[in-house]
């Protein structure tokens, strides 16, 4: 069965004023109906086609976000949802503020705003089922992310 048909989307909050949460949330709803897509929230990445984010990312969740990035099976798309998942938004002076979550792993659709709609979000989801499909026929995988403060040392 084509991914395009019933994808599984997995939402990480990273650090939000939950304003674009609560417009996530909204597209489950029956008035927005996400489900019409075949669209499925799940709360695991082992099992997960596309990797929602909102909110920037910060020095304490950094490690959490490659982390379940990296769980999630190839081929898969990761959409920022949000002023901050894309650019930072308005933390993005703040002191353990790192950025949007590009600065962190690949991201491969944007959808813009503050908090965006749940329409716009809509549209971003249905463009990262054709980046999906695409990824699937040319079997482009997914960059792998290292864990910050994981690393192996080089005399061990």
């Amino acid at each position: 069965m084509s991914l395009a048909k019933s994808p599984w989307i997995i939402h990480v909050n990273c650090n939000s004023c939950n304003g674009c949460d609560i417009e996530v949330v909204a597209c489950l709803t029956p008035l927005y109906d996400a489900e019409r897509f075949g669209v499925l929230n799940i709360g695991t990445p082992k099992q997960a086609d596309i990797m929602v984010v909102t909110g920037s990312v910060n020095y304490k969740n950094v490690n959490v976000l490659k982390n379940i990035y990296n769980q999630i099976p190839d081929p898969k798309v990761v959409l920022a949802v949000g002023a901050c998942a894309s650019t930072g938004g308005i933390f993005h002076d703040c002191y353990n503020v790192i950025g949007g979550v590009d600065q962190v792993i690949p991201v491969d659709a944007y959808v813009p705003g503050c908090c965006p709609r749940p329409e716009a979000i809509l549209d971003g989801v249905v463009a990262a089922l054709s980046i999906l499909e695409n990824k699937k026929k040319g079997n482009i995988k997914g960059k792998e992310v290292k864990l910050k403060g994981n690393e192996v040392p080089s005399n061990a």
